[in-house]
């Protein structure tokens, strides 16, 4: 089976000025033309079981909002954790401030303000948004000694899991960059993130804008639980936006390691 080479996959997005003004910036930018391109830290694909068809979501990695080109002053104020989520049709903007009611303004200010989760169309946008998924041939690993021994020997490792509703079947896949393991009690557990969690209860045009984030882990093949990202009050009338609700699914996990690595 082909499994995702998350080293070598990414989501680049392309702003040109000159061709379309950009919709999520807030900030004049100092150029014409930025191609951004963020590593990827997760894919959920959707399978519709009323329609048959399967909607894509892939999730990049974290960085800072910043000012690009610039010879100085680079950190945008106030300054934001960014995360970009992006399917087919959809981009949406995942920000986090130093607390939820932090408010920004779009560029141009007439646009109005940012929400924390925008999402836009690629088309209106972006001159251009590739998704680019490298594939290498995976090994399933299919037993807890199998996994222990691929922790040991520092191998990488990818982690599939199925979720299913009614409606839908969703399948995330995902590097595990954080494993537990121990040989003498012969347990496993990932503690990996973030991924996308589904929202499998929302129709299909609300998939994106429903989508948590969250942190992931399973130590069994049949059920994982999600730390997911939620508004935490912190004091009379303020709150973060951190990862702090856990939710446990029935789902089907499976762990693989590259072949020839």
């Amino acid at each position: 089976m082909q499994i995702i080479d998350f080293s070598r996959s990414f989501l680049l997005f392309r702003i040109d000025t000159i061709k379309k003004p950009p919709k999520t910036v807030t900030h004049p930018p100092p150029l014409t033309v930025n191609n951004a391109r963020v590593a990827l830290e997760c894919l959920c694909r959707i399978l519709d079981r009323q329609s048959r068809n399967t909607y894509r979501f892939v999730l990049g990695a974290s960085c800072k909002t910043e000012r690009v080109n610039v010879p100085g002053g680079i950190w945008t104020e106030p300054n934001a954790d960014f995360m970009p989520v992006a399917g087919d049709t959809q981009f949406m903007t995942v920000k986090t401030f130093d607390h939820a009611g932090r408010r920004v303004l779009l560029h141009p200010p007439e646009l109005g303000e940012q929400p924390h989760r925008q999402i836009v169309t690629i088309a209106d946008a972006f001159d251009d948004l590739r998704i680019t998924l490298s594939h290498s041939n995976g090994k399933l690993l299919e037993t807890s000694h199998q996994i222990i021994q691929a922790t040991l020997a520092n191998r990488p490792l990818v982690a599939i899991t199925e979720l299913t509703s009614e409606r839908y079947e969703a399948h995330l896949e995902y590097p595990v960059k954080t494993m537990n393991a121990g040989e003498r009690e012969h347990f496993y557990q990932t503690d990996t993130g973030p991924v996308l969690v589904p929202d499998l209860t929302a129709a299909p045009d609300q998939l994106m804008s429903s989508m948590d984030l969250a942190f992931a882990a399973f130590n069994s093949l049949d059920w994982i639980e999600f730390l997911v990202r939620d508004l935490s009050p912190i004091g009379e009338g303020v709150s973060v936006n951190h990862y702090c609700r856990p939710v446990r699914m029935d789902a089907v996990n499976r762990l693989w390691t590259p072949e020839g690595q």
